[in-house]
């Protein structure tokens, strides 16, 4: 079948007789469209209600998406393509919705936010994070996609650190560094679903003792809270029976635009941060703390991205962009917005709230349109923006920056609020 609603496309013809099928309903609906709607149009209406005509029809004469149409989610996933298994353990996709009609769709495979539906300014919902639409491509291609990374977030320095006088090695895979937990972190593995009630998800992983070189076992928990006023509510938690180091974030990669084919650097980014880490060549944080004033790295004002993205500046240069962490100057104070992220396309507007301390902002320099996501749709460079709040990076190693260290008897505790709201 061939679904699209506000962008988001689902590809699942099952033969050629259902592509005849769906391209001659598109044809009677652009008929009906032209009758109903004989008045000039935005191409932006004119496209939503077309693939609304569409999606009605062909929900009338083949099933969608291969599927139950119940299990057909707004953003066009199959539950079905995540109903698999990864390391012997089965992998779902979980739906979240509110009463203004925002949807969230996440799988317990890395308790990855796989979809976030959120209405523009003329409100047709659009899925605004990038992703695949199906457990397989997750299981088999290297990202990190809506992750929740751990057991540490960012880098340790060539993956190795020094914990109560004992030294610790790690596996590394990032310019000699340890990166988001190393090849095999939490973003990689199937945690315990729950769910409390249909606006909230709790994911539990239980992490043994050595694991990815860390030591002491640890169980984490990861609660997803969709509420009423657009937020996704996100808790960390985490205890180890033996001291350790646990810094969690969540991997979202946001293209508030709706389409992912388009560039981020139209969005305009707030930063609350006076200063920010610099990093060597090597992605790898000088342990200092510089100011962003007079710099490109000055987000305290409304900024484009892409403003200064090219500059003249060997950070921009080191991170091949941006791709450094941001010395928040809230104060853990969730009451006041850390980053404000807006795509002038569609008035989407995002605000992050968190009681950590820093926040990593990377603006995908990476991607290369090598790969293929929701929609069959390649991922180009600099097509989204990850904000990832979190501790400073390669904090065990540099004993200034606020400690990272979890002992038995403590509980690990971090929370990241995602509001989305709309700039008229």
């Amino acid at each position: 079948m061939l679904f699209a609603v506000g962008g988001a496309t689902c590809n699942s013809l099952t033969s050629r007789s259902d592509a005849v099928t769906a391209e001659k309903g598109t044809v009677v609906y652009k008929r009906i469209f032209s009758y109903l709607y004989p008045t000039k149009l935005s191409r932006t209406m004119k496209r939503t209600l077309l693939c609304w005509l569409a999606a009605l029809g062909a929900a009338a004469v083949m099933p969608a998406c291969g599927d139950a149409a119940g299990d057909t989610t707004l953003s066009g996933l199959s539950r079905e393509r995540f109903r698999s298994e990864a390391d012997g353990r089965r992998t779902d996709l979980y739906t979240l919705t509110n009463a203004q009609g925002m949807e969230v769709c996440i799988t317990d495979f890395g308790a990855r936010i796989v979809s976030i539906m959120v209405p523009d300014r003329t409100g047709v919902l659009r899925d605004v994070v990038l992703g695949f639409d199906n457990i397989d491509d997750y299981r088999t291609i290297p990202s990190d996609f809506g992750a929740a990374i751990g057991r540490y977030a960012n880098r340790i320095a060539r993956g190795r650190f020094v914990l109560d006088g004992d030294t610790v090695r790690l596996p590394v895979n990032n310019y000699g560094h340890c990166l988001h937990g190393g090849p095999d972190g939490w973003q990689y593995r199937v945690c315990d679903a729950h769910r409390p009630d249909p606006q909230t998800l709790a994911l539990t992983l239980h992490s043994p003792d050595g694991d990815a070189g860390f030591p002491g076992a640890v169980t984490a928990k990861i609660v997803y809270r969709l509420t009423d006023d657009n937020a996704v509510d996100i808790s960390y938690e985490a205890t180890a029976d033996r001291p350790t180091v646990v810094n969690m974030t969540n991997h979202s990669y946001f293209n508030l635009s709706g389409d992912p084919e388009h560039p981020i650097l139209d969005h305009v980014l707030t930063i609350a941060a006076d200063g920010y880490t610099p990093v060597d060549s090597t992605f790898m944080t000088l342990g200092r703390i510089d100011p962003v004033e007079g710099t490109p790295f000055d987000f305290r004002l409304p900024t484009a991205i892409g403003a200064r993205i090219d500059a003249d500046d060997e950070q921009l240069r080191n991170g091949h962009g941006y791709d450094h962490n941001w010395v928040l100057s809230t104060a853990g104070d969730l009451s006041r917005p850390a980053a404000r992220l807006v795509s002038p396309v569609t008035g989407i507007a995002l605000e992050v709230f968190t009681d950590e301390p820093g926040v990593q902002v990377y603006v995908g320099n990476f991607l290369d349109g090598t790969v293929c996501g929701k929609g069959g749709v390649s991922y180009a460079r600099r097509t989204a923006v990850c904000l990832e709040t979190q501790h400073y990076p390669d904090s065990p190693n540099k004993p200034q920056w606020p400690s990272t260290v979890l002992r038995p008897g403590e509980t690990y505790r971090s929370r990241c609020i995602y509001k989305f709201s709309v700039d008229k």
